[in-house]
C-alpha cells in the first residue's frame, strides 16, 4: 500500500488529465474520483436505483444507464436536489477511492478528483498539487473539447472552488497556461522526484 498520496486537482480544463497521464508514465497508480464516481452510478447499481425514485425513470436511458446531461442540468438548478445527490453519492465515492488507495502498490499514490477541495477529500492526502489555468484558457479549452458553450462553462467554473481559494490550498501549483508538452513532462519528471523524497521520509 502506498503511505504517501498526492491530491491532484484543478478546475475544469485545466489539463488534469493530462498531467495524471505523465505521473503514471513513471509507474504511479492514479485513482481517479471521476471514473469512481461514474462506476457508482452505472447500470442496476443501487445508487442509480435511488436516484431514478427521486428523480423519476425520465433520468434513465433506454439502454439502462443515467442521463448525464439531464441529471447534470437539474442539479445546476435546483441546489435541494443537488445536496440530495451528495449526501447520496459522495459517502460511496469516498468509500471506494479509499479502497483503491489502499491497493496501491507505487511508492506513492495519486488521487485525481476535480472536486477535491470542494469534497473536503483533502482530508485524504498528505499533499495537494493544484494544476492552475487562467478562466480564459478554462472557457477556451472546454468549449473546443466538449462543444459547450461559454455559458455552459462559466456556470461549472462559478459552481468550483475560485482560483484563489484553489491556490490557497496547493502544496505545490503547477501552471498549465500555454505550456508545451515537453515542458509539462520535465515539471512532472520534478515534481516526481519531489514526490519520492517525500514519501521516502
Amino acid at each position: 500500500m502506498s503511505e504517501f498520496i498526492v491530491g491532484l486537482t484543478g478546475g475544469i480544463g485545466s489539463g488534469k488529465t493530462t498531467i495524471a497521464n505523465l505521473f503514471a508514465e513513471h509507474n504511479i497508480t492514479l485513482v481517479d474520483a471521476d471514473i469512481v464516481a461514474r462506476n457508482i452510478v452505472a447500470k442496476d447499481s443501487p445508487a442509480l436505483a435511488h436516484i431514478s425514485m427521486h428523480f423519476g425513470h425520465d433520468f434513465i436511458q433506454a439502454d439502462g444507464q443515467l442521463d448525464r446531461a439531464l441529471l447534470r442540468k437539474q442539479i445546476f438548478s435546483n441546489d435541494d436536489d443537488k445536496l440530495w445527490l451528495n449526501n447520496l453519492l459522495h459517502p460511496l465515492i469516498r468509500a471506494q477511492l479509499i479502497e483503491q488507495m489502499k491497493t496501491a502498490q507505487s511508492d506513492y499514490c495519486l488521487l485525481v478528483a476535480p472536486l477535491l477541495i470542494e469534497n473536503n477529500l483533502t482530508t485524504l492526502v498528505n499533499r495537494v498539487l493544484v494544476i492552475d489555468v487562467s478562466e480564459t484558457t478554462q472557457i477556451k479549452r472546454t468549449t473546443r473539447r466538449d462543444n459547450n458553450s461559454v455559458e455552459q462553462v462559466r456556470a461549472i467554473i462559478a459552481s468550483q472552488a475560485s482560483r484563489k481559494v484553489k491556490q490557497d490550498h496547493a502544496d505545490d501549483l503547477l501552471n498549465n497556461d500555454n505550456i508545451s508538452l515537453e515542458s509539462l513532462k520535465d515539471m512532472v519528471a520534478e515534481l516526481h522526484q519531489h514526490y519520492l523524497s517525500l514519501a521516502k521520509k
